[in-house]
């Protein structure tokens, strides 16, 4: 094979190896750091506010809306 044919494989070699050198480096420490994330979450919860009974109030209201558009329908229809 000729020189520049060499030289340009090897630069493929080198380049697709340190890239896949690079991803894996970076699967393994996305993994560590999501472990460490999943602990520090278990020492140290985050406080949470009571939303349910807001969410539980908005949808009976939308709930209604929704009945009250349903029989104005019918109403209309018949």
């Amino acid at each position: 094979m000729s020189e520049v044919l060499e030289n340009g494989l090897l630069l493929l070699v080198i380049g697709m190896g340190f890239v896949l050198c690079f991803l894996t480096i970076l699967i393994f420490s996305m993994m560590i750091m999501s472990k460490v994330v999943l602990w520090l979450n278990k020492i140290f919860p985050e406080a949470t506010d009571e939303i349910s009974s807001a969410v539980k109030k908005a949808a009976t209201n939308i709930d209604e809306a929704i009945a009250v558009a349903i029989a104005a329908i019918m109403a209309k229809r018949n």
